[in-house]
């Protein structure tokens, strides 16, 4: 029977888990807890038997999750207790935000804060009454073992019945209030309320060590993100030094995060986040969200700076990406963990000697640029001793110590990298979550389709389409969206997120290679989503109108680590209203952005997402239609022309002539002038007179006013 897990010759039966699809899930497949997947059998057996459920929260790269596994759930003393008093569900966050959601908004509220593991006790009636994150197996840390939590929670249960519900039905209250969305405008959306919060953002930036707040310091690429928007708005004399001041805060804050630590100057690529405030000593695990959104920011901070460590920050992050985490189908995996070989870090850090050896006669130099000492540099646990790689000399600096040009130096750094890098291939690495996830791929293929188009990279450019083609191949299942896929099977429903970052980066791939699919497909997405997923008093709901009954039907408002699905929606209806071809969706966004306006200029650092839609909203926006054949040099020249510079408030429509019917509204009733390639120049929809020359586009483009 599966029912219960059973010891047959002495040999452990695995549990549910076994036959789930998540690596998260599976990893815990073998422990002798009795664990279900969320669904209806755990919760009907919860009801049946009036037992609490404990609801058990993680993803696969999460190092204090292993660390609750090996110290409770692999126990079996701990597992008996759980399997007599409690229904146990195991849930993987990455495939479940709603339910992550939903229980993090009753964590937070219960104990001020949250993280994972999220360790929740509900109800039979899915009511939070008691919860928490990690907890040891026995005391410390100030917080009860695991083993005297479960014995106390059990024993309320039986004994306090009343009191339990009473506080479970207190929690879900205020997790229902929390959830209304405020349909009335506390100020109307002007510049100078969006300048207000890119203020905040300047005056509150950390100067001595780069980011915002203290640690452990998260890299916030969407606030560095609104900041290189905000850049290029102004351009009055008085606004030229909000403009510098915009623009000094994100490329600190780039170059910060650049230097290493955090960074992976060998092998490229982010880390999660910082536990120090130096940027220094990371949380290992590497997620692909978190390395999509960098490596787009630093692309924008490259095309607005000129920056070269921008570009290269950029490149490597996404030559990261190609080489570690793609699937050969197109695919994208969604992390690497933080351990291997059961230690954080022990992939990435480095001794003295080995550095040494490896580097040979260029060690002086790398040793200088890095401030190598045999003590090491780091004191985190497990790491004592070593060196984690942070630059102390930039390039320059080292030209002059050691009587070379600054690109020279860089030059022999990143061949230093590269024998690192080799040396560092013949370590175990750290296990991968091989699951493909819609949202983060989105966000991904946005990052390879604009590095492709600035960057003139054809590498680029086929790992987007492939991208493209294998999500809407594989997660677009008889013309519904699912969130995740492995090992050729998608499921679960689609989220909020999932729809609008698809949206956003099928319009990124069609500005890139001009595939009117590519547009079609986002419209049609784009449609799904307006039809299923928006609410009556506005803005949207994160699950479908079909999914099945939870505690409530969510609405995440706030900027995480990947942006709230109601900001995406709002970006991709204003850009699909730019193109001409629902332009009441652009209503419909803006009474979004003024509804929320009050919490953007509150809080910045959590808004973000929004305060690009904000600034994309007010604009002005420019809509540029370009008319010939995509590889006509007359076509080239122009479209040259136009990626030069960044543009954060343009759209941009390409066709040969005549446009296919699947193009955008904005390319309709336009023309070739006299047989030669055309760019139409645009401001709400109202066109400039046509150009077929790159210098009178070029023109055209810094004639519109910005404000």
């Amino acid at each position: 029977t599966n029912d219960k897990k059973i010891i047959l010759t002495g040999a452990l039966m695995p549990n549910r888990l076994a036959n789930e699809n998540s690596p998260y899930l599976i990893q815990h497949a073998e422990n002798p807890v009795d664990w279900y997947p969320w669904g209806d059998d755990a919760l009907t057996r919860s009801r049946l038997e009036n037992k609490p459920i404990f609801l058990s929260i993680g993803y696969a790269a999460c190092h204090w999750c292993h660390v609750m596994e090996h110290e409770s759930f692999e126990d079996p003393a701990i597992a008996a207790l759980m399997n007599e008093n409690f229904i146990c569900i195991k849930v993987d966050r990455e495939e479940r935000p709603d339910l992550d959601s939903i229980y993090m908004s009753a964590t937070v509220s219960m104990t001020g804060a949250g993280g994972w593991p999220m360790s929740v006790f509900l109800t039979p009636e899915l009511r939070p009454f008691y919860a928490g994150t990690y907890f040891p197996p026995v005391p410390r840390f100030n917080m009860p073992s695991f083993r005297d939590l479960l014995l106390g929670i059990s024993n309320a249960w039986q004994k306090e019945r009343a009191e339990v519900l009473n506080v479970g039905a207190r929690v879900t209250e205020y997790i229902q209030r929390a959830n209304k969305w405020n349909a009335t405008a506390a100020y109307p959306l002007t510049h100078p309320l969006i300048n207000n919060a890119a203020d905040q953002l300047y005056q509150s930036y950390d100067w001595g060590f780069g980011g915002w707040g203290e640690a452990p310091k998260f890299p916030q690429p969407m606030a560095i993100e609104f900041l290189l928007c905000r850049t290029t708005q102004e351009t009055s004399s008085k606004a030229t030094q909000i403009r510098q001041n915009y623009q000094k805060t994100a490329t600190h804050a780039l170059h910060a995060m650049a230097r290493g630590g955090m960074y992976d100057v060998v092998g490229g690529g982010f880390a999660r986040y910082s536990v120090d405030n130096l940027w220094k000593t990371p949380h290992f695990e590497k997620m692909l969200y978190d390395n999509a959104q960098l490596a787009l920011v630093y692309l924008h901070g490259y095309l607005l700076t000129g920056e070269p460590k921008f570009r290269l920050v950029c490149e490597q992050t996404l030559d990261f990406l190609l080489r570690e985490m793609k699937h050969p189908q197109g695919g994208f995996f969604s992390s690497l963990d933080a351990d291997s070989e059961g230690q954080e870090g022990k992939y990435y850090v480095w001794s003295y000697t080995e550095i040494e050896t490896a580097l040979a006669g260029d060690f002086e130099f790398f040793k200088a640029a890095y401030n190598l000492t045999a003590e090491g540099n780091t004191n985190a646990h497990g790491l004592e001793g070593k060196l984690i790689l942070q630059r102390a000399l930039d390039d320059n600096s080292l030209a002059v110590r050691f009587n070379k040009t600054a690109a020279q130096a860089s030059i022999q750094i990143e061949r230093c990298h590269a024998r690192l890098f080799k040396l560092r291939k013949l370590r175990i690495r750290p296990g991968t979550d091989d699951k493909v996830l819609t949202c983060w791929n989105a966000l991904a293929l946005t990052a390879f389709a604009e590095a492709a188009r600035y960057f003139d990279r054809s590498d680029y450019l086929r790992a987007a389409e492939n991208n493209a083609s294998f999500l809407l191949k594989n997660l677009l299942v008889e013309g519904r969206l699912l969130r995740s896929w492995r090992a050729g099977e998608a499921k679960h429903n689609a989220y909020l997120e999932d729809y609008a970052s698809l949206v956003l980066a099928l319009i990124a791939l069609y500005q890139t290679d001009a595939d009117p699919q590519w547009y079609s497909s986002a419209l049609k997405l784009a449609d799904e989503m307006m039809a299923h997923f928006s609410a009556p008093q506005g803005g949207f709901f994160d699950i479908r109108d079909d999914h099945e009954t939870l505690l409530i039907r969510p609405r995440d408002i706030q900027d995480n680590a990947t942006p709230s699905g109601n900001a995406l929606a709002a970006n991709a209806c204003l850009q699909l209203a730019a193109y001409g071809d629902r332009p009441d969706w652009r209503i419909f966004a803006e009474d979004m952005l003024a509804v929320n306006l009050e919490s953007m200029l509150r809080h910045p650092t959590a808004f973000s997402k929004w305060l690009q839609a904000a600034d994309f909203a007010l604009g002005p926006t420019r809509e540029v239609a370009i008319l010939g054949e995509r590889e006509h040099p007359d076509t080239l020249a122009l479209l040259k022309t136009l990626w030069k510079h960044y543009r954060p408030r343009q759209v941009t429509a390409i066709s040969a002539f005549p446009p296919a019917s699947a193009s955008p509204a904005l390319l309709k009733e336009r023309a070739l002038i006299n047989g030669r390639s055309a760019a139409y120049v645009c401001q709400g929809l109202v066109c400039q007179l046509p150009v077929t020359s790159p210098r009178d586009l070029a023109s055209q483009l810094e004639t519109i006013p910005v404000v």
